[in-house]
Formats: C-alpha cells, structure tokens, sequence
C-alpha cells in the first residue's frame, strides 16, 4: 500500500496514522476529549515515570488532556502510550485507512478544523481566556458561565464570535472525526 496522496486505496492502519495524526493532534490536545481513563492493562507505576500526570484513586486514575505527554505534534511516549490510546482511531482515520477517503482530503479536513480551533482560541482569549492548559470544553464552558457586561458592546460581540466558532468546529468535529464509521462491505468483524 503507497502513500500516494491522490489515492483512495485503502492504507494500512500505521501508516495511514504517520501519514495524517501528526497533522491533527485533537485526540491528544485538549479538543476531543477532556480526559483519558486508564484500562486494566496499564501500568500506572510505568505511566507515571515517563511523565503522564495521572489523577484518581487506584482502578479508576485518568489523565487529563492536553496530554502532558503530547509535544504538539507527537506522543513522547507512544511505544509505551496507554492502552485506551493505543486503541482510539478517529472516524477521520477509520475512513482514510478503508480508502473512502484519500490523503490530500483528509490533510484538508484537519486543516480546516485546525483553522476553526484557532478561531475558537482567539475567541477564547478576547474573552479573557484563564485557563489555556485546560481540556477545550472545560474553557469554552468557564469563558461562557462569566458574567455578560451588557453595558460594553465589545462584550456581545465576543460572545457571539465565541458562540459561533465553537458551533463551527464542533460540528466539524461530530461530523468528521468522531461520527460511527460503518465497516466495509465483505470485511468481517474482529474478536
């Protein structure tokens, strides 16, 4: 299977997530998710050690996203990466490794809901964004509990744009990375 960028053949699971996943990062930064829980297979004395921040009593510990471990491109630890990790494929993923979906188009979906995030972000800090190293949710939720100064026009205006681009992206985000992929026809279910 090549890495051909026009193609829409299906790709291998690995080299379908090197070809796209350091382009993305959502499942590690804060913008899908707002935090991982361990499975039964982890080690958390081991996670621990190579710097993943973990919180919660012994069978039930998660990190918080962002990653501490995520570099903004890469996983620092991804030999040794949590289980839940090792097994999240986003539909964005799902669909380029069945070949439903060639390089170029995914690359460009990610870049756009890249531009979105950003808009959100510098919505965000208009709105006097306090918390930058939290998951996304949890920002756009503190920025949109704070008072409405009704007096100060600007005011609206940031909340309307913030309002907007979080409509924006997370309907980009349902509709391309986290939306049930159906398994082609003919494929059989796995164990």
């Amino acid at each position: 299977m090549a890495l051909n960028p026009g193609s829409s053949a299906p790709m291998s699971p690995s080299r379908a997530a090197r070809a796209l996943c350091p382009h993305c990062g959502f499942c590690c930064n804060g913008v899908l998710f707002g935090d991982v829980r361990l499975r039964p297979g982890d080690v958390p004395e081991r996670l621990a050690q190579l710097g993943l921040g973990l919180h919660g009593p012994p069978g039930r510990q998660r990190f918080l996203q962002p990653c501490s471990c995520f570099d903004g491109r890469l996983c620092r630890i991804y030999a040794e990466r949590p289980e839940r990790c090792r097994t999240f494929t986003c539909s964005l993923l799902q669909r380029l490794q069945q070949g439903r979906i060639d390089l170029t188009t995914a690359r460009g979906i990610v870049t756009q809901a890249r531009e979105q995030w950003a808009r959100v972000l510098e919505a965000l800090r208009s709105a006097g964004d306090p918390a930058p190293h939290l998951p996304l949710h949890r920002r756009v939720a503190r920025a949109l509990a704070e008072p409405l100064d009704l007096a100060d026009p600007r005011a609206a205006a940031t909340r309307r744009r913030l309002l907007l681009a979080v409509q924006r992206l997370a309907r980009t985000l349902e509709r391309h990375f986290l939306a049930p992929v159906r398994k082609p026809r003919g494929s059989q279910s796995r164990p």
